[in-house]
């Protein structure tokens, strides 16, 4: 989390569309039938993703 604070709003987005996509080709590989090399790799990327999005949500200003 701490270097997820580190980054720079545009890193973030950046790392988070990269993570995004990188998901996305392992789920589709897995409805497509195939196997995958590290099946940890989908619940890894899920909780990166929401700690991208916890941190961004955090930094938001407040109404």
């Amino acid at each position: 989390m701490d270097q997820i604070r580190e980054m720079s709003h545009e890193q973030r987005e950046r790392r988070l569309d990269e993570l995004r996509t990188e998901l996305s080709k392992l789920r589709t590989m897995i409805s497509a039938g195939g196997s995958v090399e590290n099946p940890g790799r989908v619940r890894a990327l899920r909780r990166t993703i929401a700690k991208i999005l916890t941190v961004a949500r955090e930094e938001e200003p407040k109404e």
